[in-house]
């Protein structure tokens, strides 16, 4: 289920491997559609990180929630599963070949925590400021030609007590 009520999607899943990847598509799109591009890669990165933990280490089962809510400057998403069980940054060694996922999702983010659901899971969540107004929203290219066009105007005559115009064209996009 998507829900998308102004600048808030929820998507509930369950956190197997081959679901990570379509959750970090859509909020990727979710954020496009928001003009957030500047955040996909990082929110993509924390939100892959966090269902990766949820696949491995929650009980009793995978089956978890991904919110993304922008508000004011801040876009916060967060991953609620059913294990009560607290997750903690662990130091991990060179060879490790993981536990550096809680480390990395503080490296990029601006704040990120977890807060237990009152026996019934916890929330682990992280968030990203915005880019400013200025450069969420480039401005547009202007293509299209602003010319009269190739038409021969000359033999037309505009109604007694109308003005005539010249057509125009653009598009922006």
């Amino acid at each position: 289920m998507i829900s998308e009520p102004s600048r808030h999607c929820t998507v509930e899943l369950q956190a197997l491997p081959s679901r990570i990847g379509q959750v970090r598509r859509i909020i990727s799109a979710q954020l496009r559609y928001w003009h957030l591009d500047p955040l996909v890669d990082q929110a993509a990165l924390g939100v892959t990180e966090l269902l990766t933990n949820v696949h491995r280490h929650a009980q009793p089962d995978k089956s978890c929630t991904v919110e993304v809510e922008l508000l004011l400057e801040r876009l916060t998403v967060s991953v609620h599963d059913h294990d009560p069980r607290l997750p903690t940054v662990r130091e991990a060694s060179d060879s490790s070949t993981s536990g550096r996922g809680l480390a990395l999702i503080a490296a990029v983010s601006e704040s990120w925590g977890v807060r237990p659901r009152g026996g019934a899971g916890k929330v682990v969540w992280f968030t990203l400021p915005t880019p400013s107004l200025f450069t969420t929203h480039p401005p547009h290219a202007l293509y299209g030609a602003t010319t009269d066009g190739p038409f021969e105007l000359s033999g037309i005559t505009a109604p007694e007590g109308v003005s005539p115009s010249v057509a125009r064209s653009v598009v922006i996009g």
